[in-house]
């Protein structure tokens, strides 16, 4: 570390040369990240309540009472009046937060010591930390011909062990959605926990359905969801970090609280301790602005794109892995490994990521991908495929 101080401009200027080796979301190249251009309104809101800390609410009673509204307002499109929760670092330590919650509650009222969770085969990899955090089996789920949970195998896998049953609506490989109300039925016969992880479909599906697409209930709804995981930093345009945590009553929370006796709140049941008002501040901003119509907006928007890609690259030859649900495409070219086909297209300057369950180039068609954009990634497609 340097010994005197560094002028302001000798640090923005090393900033810079740092800040430029990085992706930019705004030249439209990245194609698989979930995360995107947090909105004006939300960044101007997240400087202004940079220095609040949600971990010692006492002292910033004002940012505690946003992210109470947040919730409430996630709330009123996942069905639930009045949820318990909170806004967290991502859909990881939302995730964490849900199973220990099960995990704990399970202890308590049934006296399960060496719990089990059960998850689908395309579960976020979050559930193998919250597993291996929580020392709790991990059972997975295979899934059926259009990757999603195949639900006839779930009671096969439920014991006197099992704490939770996790569900996804947007899978992080291919925007599939479980069948949640299945699950939601398992879980009431079974008097399990069932957990739903929409960090990326939260904030897409519900806009969707309520402008006519005809997409399956996965929310408070139904009775055996007892919380839900939803990303405000994905298809919200909140800031990263902007997770959330919504749970069906407060005896979830109560269950992973700790005491925190010398803070302004005598228990606190985050994974994190001190924790950012900003994005709490900063996703009120974004919702407040674009309001339901605003996302129904997005929402389409970016599956007409998806559509628009998917539909693109099968008139090319490429084979498409499954119609879109949401706005992920992923495909393959039947010449062409898909690690050969990545680097192909990397070589034309394009950010692509793989899928693992199946293996196939995905296209996550978020805010910053512009029509022009998947023009552009069409017409290099089309070259790709001709000169093979």
């Amino acid at each position: 570390m340097n010994k005197e101080p560094i002028s302001e401009e000798e640090i923005f200027k090393e900033l810079d040369f740092y800040q430029s080796q990085d992706c930019k979301y705004s030249d439209g190249r990245i194609l698989g990240s979930m995360c995107t251009q947090a909105h004006p309104i939300a960044q101007k809101a997240f400087i202004q309540f940079l220095e609040s800390n949600l971990g010692d609410p006492g002292l910033f009673k004002g940012t505690k009472a946003i992210e109470d509204k947040v919730l409430k307002m996630i709330g009123s499109f996942l069905s639930i009046e009045n949820p318990v929760g909170h806004i967290v670092t991502g859909g990881t330590e939302a995730n964490i937060m849900a199973i220990r919650a099960a995990r704990n509650i399970a202890r308590d009222e049934k006296g399960i010591s060496q719990g089990e969770i059960i998850v689908p085969q395309s579960a976020h990899f979050s559930f193998k930390k919250a597993s291996d955090i929580l020392n709790l089996k991990l059972r997975e789920i295979v899934l059926d011909d259009s990757y999603q949970l195949d639900a006839s195998f779930v009671e096969d896998e439920i014991n006197e062990n099992t704490v939770a049953i996790v569900g996804v609506a947007g899978t992080t490989e291919l925007g599939m959605i479980d069948p949640i109300e299945e699950l939601s039925n398992i879980a009431l016969e079974n008097n399990i926990h069932l957990h739903v992880d929409a960090a990326f479909g939260g904030f897409s599906i519900p806009f969707l359905k309520e402008i006519g697409y005809g997409l399956p209930e996965f929310d408070f709804s139904l009775k055996g969801v007892k919380s839900i995981t939803v990303d405000p930093h994905k298809m919200g345009l909140a800031p990263i970090p902007a997770g959330g945590i919504l749970f069906r009553n407060e005896e979830y929370l109560d269950s992973i609280s700790v005491n925190s006796p010398y803070l302004t709140i005598k228990h606190q049941s985050t994974i994190v301790g001190t924790r950012m008002g900003a994005t709490s501040a900063a996703t009120f901003a974004v919702m407040k602005y674009l309001g339901k119509d605003g996302y129904a907006r997005l929402a389409k928007e970016s599956l007409d794109n998806a559509i628009f890609l998917a539909e693109s690259v099968k008139q090319l030859g490429y084979e498409l892995v499954v119609e879109p649900k949401l706005n992920i495409v992923a495909f393959n070219h039947p010449k062409l490994e898909t690690d050969d086909l990545a680097q192909l297209i990397e070589k034309r300057d394009w950010k692509v990521s793989c899928s693992s369950c199946p293996k196939a180039i995905r296209v996550i068609l978020m805010n910053h991908i512009k029509r022009e954009h998947i023009v552009e990634l069409i017409s290099d497609l089309k070259d790709i495929s001709e000169s093979i």
